[in-house]
C-alpha cells in the first residue's frame, strides 16, 4: 500500500498516518494479519520523524487496529473491532463539526448524504474487489 501524507497539510502527520492506515484496512488494501513496515522504516520511508509514526501505531494499536508484537513486528489486527457503541458515539463527535460546517454554508442534506453514501459505496466497492 502506498502510503502518502500531506507535509502542508494542517492535519497533523500522525493523524493522516492513522487515518490512510484505516483507508486501506476499509478499502482491502491492508489485509487482516498483513504485516505493516517497522516504525524506523516507515518513518524513513515517508521522510518524517520515527515518534509521528510510533504514535500513530500506538493509536491504532489502541483502537484495535494493530497488534504490535516485539519478534514479530507490527500487523494489522486478525479481528478488526466492531462498530459498538463507543465508536458510534466517537463517530457522532467526529461528524459533528463537519455537519455543522455544511449546514453554515448551505449544503444541502440530500447533498450532504448522497456525499456520504458515495464514500461508504467507493470504500465497500473497492474492498469486495480486493478480496
Amino acid at each position: 500500500m502506498l502510503l502518502e501524507l500531506d507535509l502542508e497539510s494542517e492535519r497533523p502527520l500522525y493523524q493522516q498516518l492513522v487515518n490512510a492506515i484505516i483507508k486501506g484496512i476499509a478499502t482491502g488494501e491492508l489485509q487482516p494479519g498483513e504485516s505493516l513496515p517497522s516504525v524506523r522504516m516507515l518513518a524513513q520511508d515517508l521522510g518524517i520523524n520515527m515518534h509521528t509514526v510510533n504514535k500513530a501505531y500506538h493509536l491504532l494499536k489502541a483502537d484495535g487496529f494493530l497488534h504490535i508484537h516485539r519478534q514479530k513486528g507490527v500487523t494489522i489486527a486478525s479481528v478488526l473491532p466492531s462498530a459498538d457503541r463507543a465508536f458510534h458515539e466517537k463517530t457522532r463527535a467526529d461528524l459533528e463539526p463537519i455537519i455543522a460546517e455544511a449546514v453554515s454554508r448551505g449544503m444541502a442534506e440530500d447533498n450532504f448524504l448522497a456525499l456520504c453514501r458515495s464514500l461508504f459505496a467507493e470504500m465497500r466497492a473497492k474492498r469486495t474487489a480486493k478480496k
